[in-house]
């Protein structure tokens, strides 16, 4: 059994690893972190009211208000996160936010 320092060591390790997750996922962001979360909300909004067709229909339209320049790169970037469409965008991509999330 380790001792008391070799398991401090190792939550350390623990500790750091998630902080060097945590920061590699903000720093691949193709857009500020800001502009996700009220994406989460226009979603929550939209999706209350109308069903999800399985596109990025909202999502797309809510990045084009935005007048973002890589509306493209952040599309690919939320398929390779799990969203491949709006409801998939709040199931999958914005659980990734949450501070205790597991990445």
């Amino acid at each position: 059994m380790p001792d008391k320092n070799e398991i401090e060591r190792r939550k350390q390790i623990a500790r750091d690893l998630r902080l060097k997750t945590r920061q590699d996922f903000e720093n691949s962001l193709p857009t500020s972190r800001e502009n996700f979360e009220a994406l989460f909300d226009f979603l929550d909004e939209k999706l209350t009211d109308n069903p999800c067709d399985d596109t990025l229909k909202f999502s797309v339209a809510f990045l084009q208000s935005l007048n973002l320049e890589n509306l493209e790169e952040i599309t690919k970037w939320l398929g390779e996160n799990g969203g491949y469409c709006d409801c998939e965008v709040l199931a999958n991509v914005e659980e990734k936010f949450d501070d205790n999330a597991i990445l």
